[in-house]
């Protein structure tokens, strides 16, 4: 080797590229990969690590659901017919009370149909929107015999029935009514149809009041 002219450089030159290949191939530096490349393979990272349902898995959760509401829905409806049963003969004791009011007061001795009720204040305008009203999955009617001087005393019969009677909707299993008596009556056959005059005058449906 020359030491004079550009042999000592063109030789030191040489070794750095070998030393540089050398590097490289024992896992030296490494060379970065472009932005491209590094953003596809975390897609494909994520892609790996998202899992979804599996059609067992879905089926399984809707027999729970089915079940679930098989079980609740029931329970909601007949609590619901509850209410308004409860509802029903609250209603009937308001139009007992307005009845006993109105007979002593307007009525000179005389009962009075929802309308005029509700027309004397003595009962909501729910009840006494019409002779025959809807409040609560019930319906509500009133009948009154006005009395007649050495003949027959004044009487009224307060009934209501479920406004749905039968079915799914069905709003109550049992009817109601009383008369100027304030007695209680309920019964759960033809749930379509009002108590007569002879059914509020029996003791065998008469509700623990």
């Amino acid at each position: 080797m020359r030491i004079g002219g550009t042999g000592l450089v063109k030789g030191a030159v040489t070794n750095r590229a070998l030393r540089f290949d050398r590097r490289d191939k024992a896992g030296g530096a490494k060379t970065k990969k472009p932005a491209y490349l590094f953003k596809e393979q975390m897609k494909k990272m994520m892609n790996k690590n998202q899992k979804g349902f599996s059609l067992i898995e879905l089926l399984i959760v809707v027999a729970i659901i089915g079940i679930i509401a098989a079980i609740a829905i029931p329970n909601l409806l007949a609590s619901r017919r509850a209410a308004n049963e409860g509802s029903a003969q609250s209603s009937l004791r308001t139009m007992h009370s307005a009845e006993a009011t109105y007979q002593a007061t307007a009525g000179n001795g005389n009962f009075g149909l929802l309308t005029t009720l509700q027309g004397a204040n003595l009962v909501d305008a729910v009840l006494g929107a019409a002779d025959t009203s809807t409040k609560s999955g019930y319906s509500f009617n009133v009948a009154k015999v006005d009395f007649v001087v050495n003949v027959s005393a004044a009487t009224f019969a307060a009934t209501a029935i479920p406004s749905v009677p039968a079915g799914i909707p069905q709003t109550g299993t049992r009817k109601f009514g009383l008369t100027q008596d304030g007695v209680m009556h309920g019964q759960t056959d033809t749930l379509g149809t009002r108590l007569t005059a002879a059914e509020l005058a029996a003791t065998n449906n008469v509700l623990g009041n």
